[in-house]
C-alpha cells in the first residue's frame, strides 16, 4: 500500500489520497442514482421501437 500512495504523491495535480478515497466511495452512489434514474424514464416513455429498425442482424 505505501508504494500505491508513493506513485499517487508523485503524481501532481491527482490530489491528495483522502479526495481519491472521497471520490472511490461516492462515485458507486452516483451511478446508483443515474441508473435508476435511466430505469424509470424508461418504464415511463416504455421500450418501442419508433423507426421500425430491425436489430436481427
Amino acid at each position: 500500500a505505501t508504494v500505491i500512495t508513493n506513485l499517487l504523491s508523485a503524481v501532481p495535480y491527482l490530489g491528495t489520497l483522502t479526495r481519491f478515497f472521497t471520490f472511490h466511495f461516492v462515485l458507486p452512489f452516483i451511478i446508483a442514482a443515474l441508473t435508476m434514474i435511466h430505469l424509470l424514464f424508461l418504464h415511463q416513455t416504455g421500450s418501442n421501437n419508433p423507426l421500425g429498425l430491425n436489430s436481427n442482424v
